[in-house]
């Protein structure tokens, strides 16, 4: 209603977030998965035939059964996107704002220096999320508190080597799942998945509401799709997004390690936020307690609806999950909190 937020002076304004129900049931599935790798805080999967390629800090490694991850590639910053072409051609997105096709630099605008997501379309289209115009992707924990909408969509022809500006004011795309001519986007800050047609750069929303900030879209064979989240929504956070002056004084006195904010990672330092009875009780984490990291994977039907979803709760290790990739029949999954990939068998895992 117009009349809301004068109301609310008067009234009060109550803070609720999205309960974890139906689709989103917790579950304890990701901590109770066996590691397929360990790796320091692995951020992009993408299955390459029979490799698993993985990025972490300015480094691409392969990844096979049984082997330790080797390193394929390195740059001088750190890895954000990656994207493998209909012909084979991997493509990456750096910290630095470069973007590179096979080993080649491509020019992009000024506008674009915070890529999070890349994916190519089935016919050689590439799409290319630029999360803020303000901030590197690395400094996304500022661009939410600032509450930035910043964020823009390209697309890139596959006859044409040119960028084109295909929509913006969107707040931290950050994931990208091509469908025909149009491409579903993860909108983290708004907490939905965005269809945007391919020409006009019109959208519709296709999920809202959800209990996370999503990440990274990863296609699956049967037409679907699975969506990451990357931390969750609590109470207290949405409370500190409403309050401009305590977000202010926190941005200019606290060291962002310890803002009241979304993490990957969480209780590994006593200065932290949320740390009182409410989360542990007698030395022991509640599983269900307001937590600033948690890891989450959930399973898209043809249409992007939630079917189940894959858990590692507050009291778990495998949070901050970024990205997941399918291959015959399994799941593999990057989680950036826990330092490890996880492979989870889909067939016999009871979905």
């Amino acid at each position: 209603m117009i009349l809301d937020p004068i109301l609310d002076i008067f009234r009060g304004r109550a803070v609720t977030i999205p309960p974890l129900d139906g689709a989103f049931r917790p579950n304890t599935r990701l901590d109770d998965a066996p590691a397929f790798a360990e790796l320091s805080e692995p951020d992009n999967l993408l299955v390459s035939g029979d490799r698993l390629i993985a990025s972490s800090g300015n480094a691409i490694y392969s990844i096979g059964v049984g082997a330790a991850p080797v390193v394929v590639e390195t740059f001088p910053s750190p890895v954000r996107a990656l994207a493998l072409s209909p012909s084979g051609e991997l493509t990456v997105g750096l910290e630095s704002g470069k973007l590179l096709i096979a080993g080649k630099e491509v020019a992009l605008s000024a506008d674009v220096r915070c890529i999070t997501a890349l994916a190519y379309a089935n016919d050689g289209t590439l799409w290319l999320a630029n999360g803020s115009a303000e901030h590197a992707p690395s400094q996304w924990a500022a661009d939410l508190m600032k509450k930035g909408a910043s964020g823009s969509l390209w697309r890139r022809d596959a006859a044409s080597g040119a960028f084109r500006k295909v929509a913006g004011d969107i707040a931290f795309p950050y994931g990208l799942h091509p469908i025909g001519k149009d491409v579903l986007v993860s909108e983290s800050w708004r907490h939905q998945l965005v269809r945007f047609d391919g020409e006009t750069g019109n959208r519709s929303r296709v999920l809202a509401h959800l209990p996370g900030y999503p990440a990274r879209l990863s296609p699956s064979p049967d037409g679907g799709a699975w969506l990451t989240l990357f931390a969750p929504r609590n109470r207290l956070i949405e409370f500190v997004l409403q309050e401009t002056h305590y977000r202010q004084d926190m941005l200019e006195q606290v060291p962002p390690a310890y803002w009241i904010a979304p993490a990957l990672a969480s209780s590994r330092s006593f200065l932290e936020p949320l740390q009182c009875g409410g989360i542990r009780t007698m030395g022991i984490h509640k599983p269900w307690s307001p937590s600033r990291s948690y890891g989450l994977v959930v399973r898209l039907d043809r249409e992007m609806q939630p079917q189940f979803s894959l858990h590692s709760r507050a009291n778990g290790t495998r949070h901050g999950i970024c990205s997941v990739a399918e291959k015959d029949g399994r799941l593999f999954i990057a989680s950036r909190g826990g330092d490890c990939v996880l492979a989870i068998d889909l067939a016999s895992g009871g979905f």
